[in-house]
Parts: structure tokens; sequence; C-alpha cells
């Protein structure tokens, strides 16, 4: 939808799933950070205010909006939808689909799948196809009525859980190349070891707890283990990488290792023709850093709008109050559907932690704007694009590596398809491991992230159209979108 729009005219019509005026006190929509009652219910004034302020975009009506505590956390950057840009697509010119609604079965077998990601954040990805948490998990997710992502004749496998659906996604490690290899920057030859957090460790796991955070209520930021250094192997780890990283910072990383390799680009790059000359500030490793990055705030810009201008969709976690209170008594809400009531992850989530609340795994929860879609997903769609035009997507990255047991050291990666490890496929890898991160973190849902790489996708196809109009040189650039699809620019 987001890409079609690029060649609407007039301005696309902006659609929700209407949640905002099917059900009562606002109990399907995003309202953190706003007064909350007892059971977690926004004030219906103070969310009232919130939608006059975004139909009249004053600046004024944006500081009279209220928020639970008057010293705790703020809304993120509302007004930034309300930006123009002066190359690529305008943030209003695009659009998602309407997100899934609360009593759909879609959403059921979304939070199920988000239930089962938090049971699962330690076990590490390459034990995945024999541990019992995930066979519970795939075994379970193969049985909702409307879960749609990856599956292996019909079913929901150990090695397609927690997957995304690009083509590249389903082909080698859990995590891509991307993530793993060291970055030579500049004189820096910098290995990709993180620093950690407790295992086993959640959050907002009690209701008087997730209900001050809902309110806004500041919380002490998690501890970093600056010294115990590894390899990303585990969900949990994964979730800590999207907790602090500069968004586009897997995408320079990525860009910078592709350099260093040597990697082709593709072969509608001028300079690939010429006896005489060579890329630099167009259509040379100075360009491209600059262009994979310049995307990134584009593709926000446009992500906010719709976050806050068209969708507000309520958080996870907020979702997982609901289910607690339906679940515990605290409140009738019947409009959820019953297969995530049902579920065998809700069971054991309450099992292991006493509460029907989804734990999280930042002790803040999710950050103070609206679920649908992910930032980090939308930049990740945009940053991503830009790599795929730029160089030769078929080309197989050279020996590939895993992280070992402990996450210590990286070795070699032997499995059947190791010579099938393309630029492509890991590029809509590392997309889908950074996006699926956040899920994994408990603050997004999986269209959040399958929309929203479309839509950066969309941003970043409208950048390289004006890179090719506003160059002299004779330039094209072609790419597999994430449907599947090639296109030429």
């Amino acid at each position: 939808m987001a890409i079609e729009a690029l060649s609407r005219l007039p301005w696309p019509e902006q659609v929700n799933n209407g949640e905002e005026s099917d059900f009562p006190s606002f109990v399907a929509n995003y309202s953190k950070g706003l007064p909350h009652n007892e059971v977690g219910e926004v004030d219906q004034a103070a969310y009232n205010a919130l939608l006059r302020t975004l139909s009249t975009g004053r600046t004024e009506d944006f500081e009279r909006i209220p928020l639970g505590i008057a010293d705790g956390r703020r809304l993120v950057n509302p007004q930034s939808g309300l930006a123009f840009d002066l190359e690529g697509p305008d943030a209003q010119a695009l659009t998602i689909a309407p997100a899934p609604r609360i009593d759909s079965a879609r959403n059921s077998a979304e939070a199920v799948e988000l239930y089962w990601m938090a049971l699962c954040r330690d076990v590490p990805f390459d034990k995945f196809d024999d541990n019992p948490l995930t066979e519970q998990a795939a075994a379970e997710l193969s049985t909702l009525s409307d879960y749609r992502a990856p599956k292996q004749k019909g079913e929901i496998t150990t090695g397609t859980l927690f997957r995304g659906d690009a083509r590249g996604d389903l082909r080698g490690p859990y995590l891509s190349q991307f993530l793993l290899r060291d970055i030579q920057y500049g004189t820096l030859r910098i290995p990709q070891l993180h620093d950690t957090v407790t295992e086993g460790q959640d959050f907002l796991t009690g209701f008087e707890n997730w209900l001050a955070v809902q309110r806004g209520t500041k919380v002490p930021e998690i501890q970093r283990d600056r010294k115990d250094r590894r390899y990303l192997r585990t969900p949990r780890d994964l979730a800590h990488y999207v907790h602090f990283d500069a968004l586009y910072e897997a995408y320079l990383n990525a860009c910078l290792i592709l350099l260093d390799l040597g990697a082709p680009v593709d072969t509608g790059n001028p300079y690939e023709h010429s006896a005489n000359q060579e890329g630099f500030g167009t259509y040379g490793p100075p360009a491209v850093l600059s262009l994979v990055t310049e995307v990134a705030t584009r593709a926000l810009k446009a992500m906010w709008f719709q976050k806050w201008f068209v969708h507000r969709r309520l958080r996870p976690e907020a979702f997982g109050g609901r289910v607690h209170a339906h679940l515990s008594g605290l409140q009738d809400y019947d409009m959820i559907d019953q297969e995530v009531l049902n579920s065998n992850a809700v069971k054991l989530t309450a099992e292991k932690h006493g509460s029907y609340l989804l734990p999280q795994a930042f002790p803040e929860g999710a950050p103070l704007h609206p679920a649908y879609g992910s930032g980090h997903a939308t930049v990740a769609g945009a940053c991503v694009t830009v790599l795929k035009a730029w160089f030769d997507e078929s080309w197989p990255l050279p020996e590939p590596v895993v992280p070992n047991a402990k996450g210590t050291a990286l070795k070699p990666y032997t499995g059947p398809d190791a010579d099938r490890l393309t630029v492509g496929g890991e590029l809509d890898k590392v997309a889908a491991n950074i996006a699926t991160g956040r899920n994994m973190a408990g603050v997004h849902w999986r269209t959040d992230y399958t929309e929203a790489v479309r839509l950066g996708e969309a941003v970043a196809i409208g950048v390289l159209r004006d890179q090719v109009r506003l160059t002299k040189e004779a330039a094209s650039f072609g790419l597999t979108r994430f449907d599947g699809t090639r296109m030429t620019i």
C-alpha cells in the first residue's frame, strides 16, 4: 500500500481500523503517559484533548496535552508527522493498511506470539530446534486461526519460529551476517561484542508497577554489564541491542562491511562502465554512506504521521494489561478475541510471573508513542532498500560466521546453505532481525514490523528516484522489494 501511494494523486486516504469509535473508554488505543484510572483505562477528557490537538496541529495545543505524571515521561515527538521534506515523498503522502483490531483473530495471534517470545527470551537461536519452549511455541502458533508468519507445509516449525517473511529470512542462521561480522571503521576494526543484561530478568509483571508505567512514571534504567561482552545469541540479546542502538546503526555497519569486502555494486551504477572514472560524491562510497543514513529521518517522519495522526494503536504491554484485567476479574473486556485468552502462552506466563501481563524486556516498557508501525522497522525498510539498490544483491557473502556456544567468539558457519547467504538475503534478514528484536522486547506487534518495513521501502524508493533525477550521470538502481518483486529505478 505504501509504495503505490508514491504515484497516487491527490493524497492517499488515511484509514484506521475504527477501534477508537467502536469500543468504550478508548481501551483499544494508545494512551501511555496520559492519566489513567485504577484499572488502567485512560482519562477520557485527556484522550479527547490529545485528539483535539491532533486535529488542530497547533503548537500551543500540543503543550496542553495532559500527562499522567507532572514530572514523568513525555510524549515522543508527535509534531514530527507534520514535517515536510525537500527530497523523497512527504510524510503525509504515504499510508499503511489499518492495524488488526483487538477483537480479531489476527490480533490474538500476534499477541500469542509475543507471549511466546517473552517466554523464550533466553533460548539461544541455535538451540531453537531442540528446546521444549520453542517446540511448544511452534506447536501452539501452528494452531491459531489467523497467524500470518512463515510456515513449512502449513505449519510453524522451530526453523521458521519468529522469523521474518522476506526471501532471505528463512535461509541460514537466525541472525544476519551483518550483526556478527567485524566492522572496518576507518582504521578501527570493531568486533560486534555487546554489553549484556541479566538473563531471566523481565519487567512490568506486577499490576501496580504496570499501572504506574502506563501513567508515565519514570523508572530506573536497566543495569548493563559492560565487562561481560558477547556476540548476539538470544532473543534477550537482540532486544537489548535495539534498546540502545542508533536507529540506522545496523545498516551503516552493513554498508561498511560491504565496502570492506569489496562487494560489487548494482549494474546500473554508471561508474561500473567507465574506463577512466570512479564514483565518489555521486555513486561512490561517500554517497552511499551518506544516503543510507539520510533516509532514516525521512522514514521516521512518515511513520510518525501514521502513528499519531492515523492509527494510534495500543502497545502490546497495554493489551497485556487488558488481558490481565479480564482474566483476573478486574474488568470485563469481552471484545478481546478468545484465542489469546485461552492460549497456553498466557497460562504459562501466569504460572511463571503470577500475572497475565506481557513481560517486558525493558523496565520502562514501550516508549511514549503509539505502536503502529514500528520506527525501528520503518528505518530498517528504508536503509536496507538503499543498500539493496546500491549493491549487487546476488553476491554471496564470503566465509559466513556464527557465535560459539558462549557468544565469546565467532566460528565458521558450515550449514548446507552457507554458500547461499547473499547480500540481498542477509540485508532482508538484518531488517527482520532488528524489527523483530523490538517485538522480542514486548514493545511491538508483528504487523508493526511487516507494514513498517514496506513504508520505509517506499520512502527510500522515493529518495532514490530523486537521486537519479538530480545527478548528471545516466544511472539506475535495480532492487528486490520485500514482497519479492523486482523493480528498476
